[in-house]
């Protein structure tokens, strides 16, 4: 499905449930940007401040994508999650997801939107939780390292690069599939976004940064071409 089709069958979803939809003047002007959700229950959904940015001025250099550089905050129960193909969720604490949420959720997710979780440390039994509310019916699922998630511009033949020590545990990469498509992307135990950040935040070397970019600009380009 190409990018056009997607944002019109995320539009049509939006009005056949009634949902109460931004004007599409408004689309037009936003379907290139990054969306950052914003959730309730107390986890600091505001992490990593800057990795969004650099991850999209990263994708526009290697790439050659056209996203602007200035991403968007919306709350995860907004209609105006619609609007945007690709949303981003991190944190290290507590995160809820209410009813409305969680349908505001699953209806984007099966429409077509795309979900990357970022676990910060301390999101994981939190996510995994809010998400089986989502979708009861699946499970995350590591995939295996051959994954195409892995393979796109840059190869990680050994899957998830490791950014940050946490647990001494081996990074993970599990996934929501539904009807035979990603609709969410979970990293586990790696810390992409702190990867992400302006150098002078955590001062990794610009080999630990470059490789967490370059597996961010993998996760954006699977999320157009799946």
């Amino acid at each position: 499905m190409t990018v056009k089709k997607k944002y019109f069958v995320l539009i049509v979803v939006c009005l056949i449930i009634n949902i109460n939809f931004i004007p599409l003047k408004i689309f037009s002007q936003t379907k290139n940007t990054f969306a950052l959700l914003k959730y309730n229950g107390g986890g600091d959904w505001y992490a990593n401040p800057t990795s969004l940015k650099n991850l999209i001025l990263f994708c526009n250099k290697e790439l050659q994508t056209n996203f602007t550089e200035n991403y968007v905050t919306i709350d995860v129960g907004s209609a105006e999650i619609f609007l945007y193909p690709f949303c981003h969720i991190t944190g290290h604490g507590n995160i809820s997801f209410n009813s409305q949420e969680v349908t505001n959720l699953r209806t984007y997710l099966m429409a077509g939107g795309f979900l990357h979780i970022d676990d910060n440390y301390g999101l994981d039994i939190y996510i995994r939780r809010e998400m089986k509310k989502v979708f009861p019916e699946l499970d995350f699922i590591e995939l295996p390292f051959s994954h195409l998630i892995y393979h796109q511009k840059f190869n990680f033949s050994n899957g998830l690069p490791k950014i940050h020590e946490h647990d001494n545990k081996l990074p993970k990469g599990y996934a929501l599939i539904w009807e035979g498509r990603v609709v969410c992307f979970y990293s586990y135990e790696t810390d992409l976004g702190d990867g992400w950040e302006d150098a002078d935040v955590h001062n990794d070397t610009e080999e630990r940064r470059t490789k967490a970019l370059q597996m961010g600009a993998n996760i954006i380009r699977f999320c157009f071409m799946q």
